[in-house]
């Protein structure tokens, strides 16, 4: 079972998005350096349909997308909340930040809109830098486009 931290209304995750994102504890990634270790413990409220849809319900007129962060224990139950908001707030579009490098080939990448791939790595830098190793890809019916660059070009460096 899925179970969350917290949850906020963000700008920055998903580029042209208000997106509510939904911080998935239990995290089996341990990534060095990770920006929220409490994330890793197996703590928090259930993430079920009917948790998910009392915050789409809260929110619905404020964002325009949900996004998952974390729940790389359960990519399989990631994706089923995932087709569950698309299926009863069709109008919210879908995320999930993933830590692993690739996603498992136990889902469709097509119940989302949008996934971020790659664990934090700090030789690299955040998703912000144009050396990282994160990638975050739209989703289309039949397009994957890496859109990855969209987080670099306000990235101002006066060093």
């Amino acid at each position: 079972m899925l179970k969350f931290h917290n949850f906020d209304i963000v700008f920055a995750e998903v580029p042209d998005e208000v997106t509510l994102a939904i911080n998935i504890t239990g995290c089996p990634n341990h990534c060095p350096g990770c920006h929220s270790p409490h994330l890793q413990q197996d703590t928090g409220n259930p993430l079920d349909d009917n948790a998910l849809a009392e915050l789409l319900t809260l929110y619905t007129n404020d964002i325009t997308c949900v996004c998952f962060m974390g729940g790389d224990a359960e990519p399989q139950e990631v994706e089923r909340l995932a087709l569950f908001a698309r299926e009863k707030f069709p109008r919210i579009k879908t995320a999930w930040y993933s830590g692993k490098p690739t996603i498992s080939d136990k889902i469709a990448i097509t119940s989302f809109n949008y996934i971020k791939i790659g664990g934090y790595n700090a030789a690299y830098g955040p998703l912000n830098k144009p050396t990282t190793n994160q990638r975050l890809y739209r989703i289309e019916e039949n397009c994957t486009e890496d859109i990855t660059s969209r987080f670099w070009k306000n990235n101002l460096n006066f060093s």
